[in-house]
């Protein structure tokens, strides 16, 4: 009873704020701070969260988990390595594929370009890059004897090509190095047969064709460069490529998504760390504000306070009146900024393309990251944990307040007023 008497007096102590307008602005100010703080850090969590949905599903997706490269000589025997692949726990497939190098041409110099080789029927069991790309342009690569070549969206709109335009790939002569020679470079043509819409890095740097031509290219016969890896776990991949690779007779690279993509997956972790730990400190400052507004709230009812001590009110009761009434601005803020902070992260995406389409710039460029759009992943966890920190820390910032609060004497109260 007395706990519920102390609550509806701090309740009407906060509706009651108002007749001091001073107490108000700082009382507006700290409410604001924390939504704010609020709003913010939940909105730089779905972006992370959005950066490494991305980066495991789209990037990770075609990108290999791992990858087993012949040393000096491509690998011959690449059916015995599938085999042996399917054959370890925790790797889902493995497909092979002929990679090339070279340059193409643009506006301005030269380009480079890594060419994918592929069998479809293997590649679809490692990779999703048919997800990206017309079920028309996913078939002309199956057309092994053709001079098929699917480019990614940024690099045919850098070219300026369209499907059915031509492409030179400038490589190095093949015979010229097996001979030991510096050769020029030769010129491999190719039709354009569709396009594949990425988003980022890749859409820049990568282009697919079918696996029989590349090795014909690079007169292979029925050997290719490598073997491409899926694993069930993106996390095991280091370990199950590495006993794969160990267990082979011939001497392999073995690479995998950590060496060449988990820069990004770190620089992910460390901004979310950062940006959590900075936020976090933003509402603590938010949370001081309520240390003022209750301050001058004691000061403001010192009769009042002495009042209800002589009328029998225990000390603890008086520090609930004002830890209430300090907790209800911390409620507020968490309130409102976790429905704005929602709000925002749904529709970050949206938000993020309208920023671009009127101030006429791009926030994220393909040159520069591995996606070319401002991805969000709202995760219900990370809404509770931010409103959950903030209103702790909100009441704990009333908890001197109300203890100054209790030591009130009346009659030294009571006299000056």
């Amino acid at each position: 009873m007395r706990s519920l008497l102390a609550m509806w007096v701090g309740w009407r102590f906060y509706l009651g704020r108002q007749s001091n307008g001073f107490i108000n602005f700082i009382s507006f100010a700290s409410t604001a701070g924390i939504a704010l703080g609020v709003t913010v850090l939940i909105v730089v969590l779905s972006a992370m969260n959005g950066f490494e949905k991305e980066l495991e599903q789209r990037l990770l997706g075609v990108v290999s988990h791992g990858e087993l490269i012949g040393v000096n000589e491509p690998i011959h025997d690449w059916q015995n390595i599938v085999n042996d692949a399917n054959q370890i726990p925790g790797i889902v497939a493995a497909a092979p594929f002929v990679r090339m190098q070279g340059l193409v041409q643009k506006v301005g110099g030269f380009q480079g370009l890594t060419v994918l080789g592929i069998d479809i029927n293997n590649e679809a069991n490692v990779s999703n890059i048919k997800q990206f790309m017309s079920e028309q342009s996913w078939q002309s690569l199956g057309e092994q004897e053709t001079n098929n070549i699917v480019l990614g969206r940024g690099l045919a709109k850098s070219l300026d090509l369209k499907v059915g335009q031509t492409l030179s790939l400038y490589m190095p002569n093949v015979n010229g190095q097996s001979q030991g020679k510096i050769a020029a470079a030769k010129s491999h043509r190719f039709v354009v047969s569709g396009i594949f819409e990425l988003g980022g890095e890749l859409d820049m740097s990568t282009a697919y064709i079918p696996m029989q031509h590349a090795a014909k290219t690079l007169n292979l016969g029925d050997s290719v460069s490598g073997v491409r890896i899926k694993v069930d776990d993106v996390f095991a991949a280091p370990r199950l490529i590495r006993d794969l690779g160990y267990s082979q007779q011939q001497y392999v690279y073995i690479s995998d998504w950590t060496r060449t993509q988990g820069h990004l997956y770190q620089d992910i972790q460390l901004v979310r760390m950062v940006m959590y730990l900075v936020l976090a400190l933003v509402i603590a400052v938010a949370c001081f504000n309520i240390v003022s507004t209750l301050v001058m709230a004691v000061r403001d009812k010192q009769s009042e306070i002495a009042i209800l001590l002589t009328m029998g009110m225990k000390k603890a009761s008086v520090m609930l009146i004002f830890v209430v009434q300090g907790a209800f601005n911390g409620l507020l803020g968490c309130a409102i900024g976790a429905v704005l902070g929602v709000s925002i992260s749904v529709n970050l995406s949206a938000i993020a393309k309208g920023i671009e389409s009127i101030l006429g710039i791009q926030l994220l460029s393909a040159d520069v990251y591995f996606i070319d759009f401002l991805p969000s992943e709202l995760n219900s966890a990370d809404v509770v944990t931010v409103v959950c920190l903030a209103f702790i820390m909100s009441v704990i910032a009333t908890l001197y307040p109300a203890w100054k609060a209790s030591q009130t004497l009346p009659a030294r109260a009571l006299a000056g007023r």
